[in-house]
Order: C-alpha cells, then structure tokens, then sequence
C-alpha cells in the first residue's frame, strides 16, 4: 500500500525531531517521492551517513519489493 508524504514525514520527525523536511510525491502515484532533510546533527558526517541515518529513521518501510516506500530520492545537509 502506497505510503503517504505525511507518513513519510512523521517517520523521520521521530529520530529528527527539529530538522527541516520536504517530502515531495515525485510521479503522483504514493511510490515515488524526494525528500529533503535539513538537520543539525548531520555536521561532521559525511552523505552517506546522513543518508543511514535517515533510511534507519524510515524503520523498514523501503525493505525490498514488499516495503511500503518503492523509491525515495533523498537529499541531505547540515544547516548552513
């Protein structure tokens, strides 16, 4: 079942609690989305572990063909 931005959101808020999130449906379809995360902690890690770290956050909802979550494009950053 095709999750939704919001569920998607909320997921990330849990571990990320004060990062900046845009979640974007890509093809309109609930599959694929874009997400943008913002957040403090990730100053010294380089994208790659920022990256687990927000994947670790997603808890499962992107593992194999049977996940919720079928593609996300993820970008992510310490605040400037």
């Amino acid at each position: 079942m095709p999750m939704q931005a919001k569920e998607i959101e909320d997921l990330i808020r849990e571990t990320f609690p004060d990062a900046q999130i845009t979640i974007t449906d890509l093809a309109g379809d609930g599959n694929h989305y874009a997400a943008e995360v913002i957040d403090a902690s990730f100053k010294g890690m380089n994208r790659v572990q920022q990256q687990r770290a927000v994947y670790a956050a997603l808890k499962g909802k992107m593992d194999g063909p049977s996940g919720d979550l079928h593609a996300l494009a993820l970008t992510t950053k310490a605040p400037g």
